[in-house]
């Protein structure tokens, strides 16, 4: 196979593990947002972000799996967080991280290659940038008019970019 159609496993581990210790993130901030937020408001959501914290933990495992598969150490780091106490603020937080994060995985495609082993890292991380954007545009619905962040939509390949 031509250079650059191979996988950099070295790369794609990298890549991978710094996706992995924001989806860590991921499932704190979540547990700690539905388990804190106070009002009638964001009683409301709650729920939906237990929702979320259990799918950002079945997504971290998957990131584990794929490290392990190629041979990796799976991170045990964790991005850094805070607590905010107004929900307001928690929200517009979370949504700041869960870009983050959707920019780690989305970059993490890049070093697949296209070998049949590549390919399986990019359809499995696929999947998982779609449901951490749509639970992005749900916390955007949430947070309302009053929130500055910009909606993602996707681009011309299907991948989800900042409107300008």
């Amino acid at each position: 196979m031509p250079p650059g159609e191979t996988m950099d496993v070295e790369e794609q581990v990298e890549c991978l593990n710094r996706a992995l210790r924001l989806q860590h993130r991921s499932v704190l901030l979540y547990s700690l947002t539905a388990g804190s937020v106070i009002g009638l408001e964001y009683q409301a959501h709650a729920a939906k972000m237990r929702e979320h914290s259990l799918s950002e933990l079945e997504d971290a495992t998957r990131l584990v799996e794929k490290i392990t598969a190629l041979g990796g150490e799976p991170t045990v780091e964790v991005a850094p967080m805070e607590f905010w106490g107004d929900p307001a603020k928690a929200l517009d937080k979370l949504i700041e991280c869960e870009d983050e994060a959707l920019d780690a995985l989305q970059a993490a495609i890049e070093p697949t290659g296209r070998e049949a082993a590549s390919e399986a890292v990019e359809h499995r991380l696929e999947p998982m940038i779609m449901r951490k954007q749509e639970q992005v545009e749900y916390l955007l619905r949430t947070s309302g008019p009053r929130s500055g962040h910009r909606r993602r939509h996707p681009g011309a390949d299907g991948r989800a970019r900042r409107r300008p």
